[in-house]
């Protein structure tokens, strides 16, 4: 049985073997630059936004400021970080999907069903990404505004945790599944037939990206890693399409 820390680890090696590895440098380079612009824009006006939304709070809640306070500090840097993932996914997109694609083709022996090039694969690539940004945009907002409803918001780091997995395992299991012509629908419906897996994978690369610096070279490994978990969980349809 392969699990997500097995499947992550086998990834990163696979990424960077020879025949591999030259895919891999394009999206390290632009995930660089777009995390070094980013970076450099959040601490240009990570302090304003803080004031901002602080003039926000009633006067009759200032002596809750010091709770109010770790809450915008927290949102904020969940709203950056899925920001930054989700730009550097639309960006490198492309070329992840090409590199998934020789993956398969190097760890399985057969190529993915749909060989499109790598031109073909860029143009459809960027439209998938939109259609994830579409789905994962307003649930994102949504939560986000549950996080602030007395009471719920308690259960609020739990929430963005597992939903931080699930938008993880869409992100990099979309990969290989797009390469071999599944919707994004049936996408959703494997991963959530097959939710132990997905949310494992998807928590291990959400554990990942959180490494500064180093995220930027393992997450060629987390695409490989996808291929992998794909080949081996997803690849047949679940019992319930199968019908």
């Amino acid at each position: 049985m392969l699990d997500a820390v097995t499947a992550l680890a086998r990834g990163t090696r696979l990424a960077y073997s020879r025949g591999l590895r030259r895919y891999v440098f394009v999206p390290i380079v632009i995930n660089l630059l777009v995390y070094g612009a980013m970076l450099r824009f959040v601490l240009a006006n990570f302090g304003g936004w803080l004031e901002g939304w602080m003039a926000l709070v009633p006067a009759w809640l200032g002596w809750l400021e010091w709770l109010i306070w770790p809450l915008f500090v927290i949102s904020l840097v969940v709203i950056v970080f899925f920001t930054f993932t989700l730009v550097t996914h639309l960006i490198a997109a492309p070329f992840y999907g090409f590199l998934a694609a020789r993956v398969e083709a190097v760890a399985t022996g057969r190529p993915p069903l749909d060989d499109r090039g790598f031109m073909k694969t860029a143009v459809d690539a960027m439209g998938r990404e939109l259609v994830k940004l579409a789905y994962i945009a307003p649930r994102a907002l949504l939560l986000f505004l549950v996080s602030w409803i007395p009471g719920v918001n308690l259960a609020a780091p739990l929430l963005w945790a597992l939903f931080s997995a699930w938008v993880m395992a869409i992100a990099y299991l979309d990969y290989p599944m797009d390469n071999n012509k599944v919707s994004f629908a049936e996408m959703r419906r494997r991963l959530a037939a097959r939710w132990w897996q997905s949310l494992t994978y998807g928590g291990c690369v959400t554990l990942v990206t959180w490494i500064p610096l180093a995220n930027l070279f393992l997450l060629p490994g987390a695409v490989s890693g996808a291929v992998l978990m794909w080949d081996r969980h997803y690849r047949e349809p679940a019992v319930s399409e199968a019908r």
